[in-house]
């Protein structure tokens, strides 16, 4: 979930410390009690004394990428898939919602290159190194697929439900994400929801709720909803909820 001109927060330590993985959302319709919580493996924050450090902190969530991010990853997408795979008949025209980054795609090149920050602009020709602009980066269409995400795509499908994205991403960059769907697996997916570039939304998660209730009056119960962010799977009209882990960066 990302937004061209948004303001990523290196509010490093909240994001470690945030440790549910699925909650309720309050419009669970048509489904059963909602799954616990999936346990994670992301570091605490350093005790201090010693004193917090920045850099203490992106060597840990290094580590954490490399070591366990992957495991946690799947171990909430399973979590999904098998409440989806279970409830897919329980409603009319059920639907799963996912978010686009750090959810269904990883963009780990361009936050390594990076070092954590969030470079907008520029041009992104020299990966792995950095700098790497974060437009031209969705630009290129190259991020990977999380396979477990794939593999929850597929069986959403295979079971009847109807697979929306909901993302921060603006209007500008709907062909190449399209592209890159596409490229990573994603095919036959439902419904793509972009953000105007220009909108009055105070933030990320006010414009996915208003998405998610458009996506209602559709006619779609929606049984599930999945995302790296809390402002992904918070306002209700969700079902529920997954939280897949994220302590790279925070999106309000």
């Amino acid at each position: 979930m990302t937004r061209a001109e948004r303001n990523w927060k290196w509010l490093f330590v909240a994001s470690i410390v945030a440790s549910f993985s699925v909650a309720t959302g309050p419009a669970a319709a048509a489904t059963d009690t909602c799954p616990g919580p999936v346990p994670n493996q992301i570091p605490a924050a350093p005790p201090s004394p010693p004193a917090l450090n920045v850099g203490t902190i992106k060597n840990l969530l290094r580590e954490y990428h490399d070591k366990h991010y992957n495991e946690d990853v799947a171990a909430v997408f399973t979590s999904a898939q098998k409440f989806v795979e279970e409830n897919a008949t329980r409603s009319k025209r059920p639907a799963l919602v996912l978010d686009i980054d750090e959810t269904s795609l990883t963009n780990w090149p361009n936050l390594a290159a990076d070092d954590f920050g969030f470079v907008a602009g520029g041009s992104c020709d020299l990966l792995p190194a950095g700098p790497c602009g974060f437009n031209q980066w969705i630009l290129k269409s190259q991020a990977a697929a999380l396979t477990p995400a794939v593999t929850l795509f597929t069986a959403a499908k295979a079971n009847g439900v109807a697979v929306i994205f909901i993302t921060g991403r603006p209007d500008s960059q709907r062909d190449a994400t399209i592209i890159n769907l596409d490229r990573a697996g994603y095919d036959g997916w439902t419904e793509l929801r972009t953000r105007h570039d220009h909108d009055d939304f105070p933030n990320v998660q006010a414009f996915k709720q208003s998405e998610r209730i458009k996506v209602e009056a559709e006619g779609y119960t929606i049984i599930a909803n999945v995302g790296d962010q809390q402002s992904d799977i918070d306002g209700g009209h969700g079902g529920c909820v997954f939280k897949v882990p994220n302590p790279f960066y925070f999106i309000p």
